[in-house]
């Protein structure tokens, strides 16, 4: 499918892809795009089909129009004749309630039909595109329906989507009981911001390069930010969102990873097991805010109505399917501390937010400033740390910013930012991360996504902060929608001497 030769090692072997939730939104924008993506580089066997599994009554014929036209909508750039034809030959669909036998026992037909007609092999993921609600009962009928078992002829994988679990109680129960029917190496519990390219690359520029690795420490970075901040509202999420808030849908799972991947250890190698091995120990090494800190270290806000790009914007409150009086937080900061010989004394800031000025997905490095310097009876304005810039959404590229003379008589200096961008200098964006991922399931390659001790460590280092909201909601601050939140969220810097990086 592509004009390029492709190594045959790189191509996936045989399969079947069932897709719970396919008329769905997550379904529509990421999953069928990304495998035109991988059908576009030639990296799916030509011996694969997809099976959509929804409530809505359709057609083989009625879904692959329904695609076709999501496609022209979302990605056209994807959406050749040459893949419409290869797609539409591969796709079905199966009407059915995720609750009952009755469905699995159409499904097994069908399935057994459709990897006979492709060759399939007996290989199979099954991707839970659905409610978190579903996750147990699906698994629990795939294993009842016997399609979890597999033999040395073909593999079964269950890839299920975030969130998993509430805390760290719901978080254990469901592992215990999704792993009473798969092995631990058959559960794929997907993160997408690991499938993108930035966040692979925080391994690579830490481990790949010697002028990183000597200064990855505490005895040169002064502290780390981490900013996940969006310009949406909750939009037609509201139901789910205010259930959730900011900490539970954003903060255990994508900031965790990406705090991993910043503070682990080098590992003996990027496998799945050595670096997940790596990347559980600094969630373990986390210090969660005491009780009585809880107030002081970790601020919550809410969206009030405000202004963003020149568009006036209601309050959460005012949003659709959201309670008129929710206490739900739609904005989190807070300051964490990894207890261990690297990070000793290094504070993370991370925070995450809607309705916010921006929106950006970054990691900053700030080194520390130098211990004596030249220029003290120059008339210079005091140096600015050094930062290290990941950028991972929008524009995925890396930033140095450090100080430089400006040209000129006297001696003035300036900060400068030197820049590396993946669009301009790869000549390619880089894809959302379902690409990467679905093609590393295909293949059985683990690495990005997360066990489930990651995932109970990063419910644990939040548990203070769960119980002191629980116990008491009078911490909600406001703040106008456009604005970088609440007020509160610059205190816990600026108390320590810092601030927010700060964007034009």
């Amino acid at each position: 499918m592509t004009k390029e030769k492709v190594n045959p090692n790189t191509v996936t072997g045989p399969f079947l892809g069932v897709i719970f939730g396919a008329n769905g939104d997550l379904t529509k924008r990421k999953l069928i795009p990304a495998l035109f993506s991988l059908a576009r580089d030639g990296l799916l066997s030509r011996d694969f089909a997809i099976l959509g599994v929804s409530l809505k009554e359709m057609t083989d014929q009625q879904y692959r129009e329904k695609v076709a036209s999501d496609m022209q909508e979302l990605a056209p750039d994807l959406f050749t004749p040459e893949l419409q034809q290869f797609f539409e030959e591969r796709l079905y669909y199966l009407s059915g309630d995720f609750t009952t036998a009755e469905t699995f026992g159409k499904l097994h037909a069908r399935v057994e039909t459709i990897s006979k007609k492709h060759h399939t092999q007996g290989n199979a993921f099954f991707y839970l595109a659905t409610a978190p609600g579903f996750f147990g009962p699906i698994v629990h009928s795939l294993g009842d329906a016997g399609f979890t078992r597999e033999n040395e002829n073909g593999w079964r994988r269950v890839i299920i989507e975030k969130p998993f679990g509430r805390d760290l109680t719901t978080a254990r129960a469901l592992n215990a009981d999704i792993q009473s029917v798969l092995s631990e190496d058959q559960i794929y519990r997907i993160d997408h911001y690991l499938g993108k390219e930035t966040v692979q690359n925080i391994a690579v520029l830490r481990f790949a390069n010697g002028m990183f690795q000597p200064a990855w420490s505490n005895l040169f970075i002064d502290h780390v930010q981490i900013s996940v901040t969006e310009t949406l509202g909750v939009e037609h999420r509201g139901g789910y969102y205010d259930q959730a808030g900011a900490l539970r849908d954003m903060v255990p799972n994508h900031i965790f990873q990406l705090l991993t991947l910043v503070g682990m250890e080098m590992p003996l190698s990027f496998g799945p097991e050595d670096m997940r091995n790596e990347q559980v120990k600094v969630l373990h090494a986390i210090h969660p805010p005491k009780p009585g800190d809880v107030a002081s270290e970790v601020i919550r806000g809410q969206y009030a109505a405000g202004s963003l790009d020149g568009e006036s914007r209601v309050a959460y409150c005012d949003e659709h399917a959201v309670d008129k009086k929710s206490t739900t937080e739609t904005f989190v900061a807070l300051k964490l501390q990894i207890e261990n010989q690297r990070w000793a004394g290094v504070p993370f800031y991370l925070r995450t937010g809607k309705r916010l000025a921006k929106r950006l997905t970054e990691i900053v490095i700030a080194f520390k400033k130098p211990p004596f310097t030249p220029f003290r009876e120059t008339a210079i304005d005091p140096l600015e740390p050094n930062q290290l810039i990941i950028r991972i959404q929008p524009n995925e590229g890396i930033s140095m910013r450090f100080g430089t003379k400006v040209p000129g008589t006297l001696l003035k200096m300036d900060a400068v930012d030197m820049d590396f961008c993946y669009a301009d200098h790869f000549g390619r964006t880089p894809a959302t991360g379902y690409d990467r991922l679905l093609y590393d399931c295909l293949r059985g390659e683990a690495t990005l996504f997360r066990r489930a001790d990651m995932v109970e460590a990063g419910w644990r280092a939040v548990e203070t902060v769960q119980e002191a909201w629980a116990a008491d909601d009078r911490s909600l601050c406001s703040y106008p929608a456009g604005s970088w939140g609440p007020a509160e969220a610059e205190e816990l810097l600026a108390r320590d001497g810092r601030q927010w990086k700060v964007y034009e």
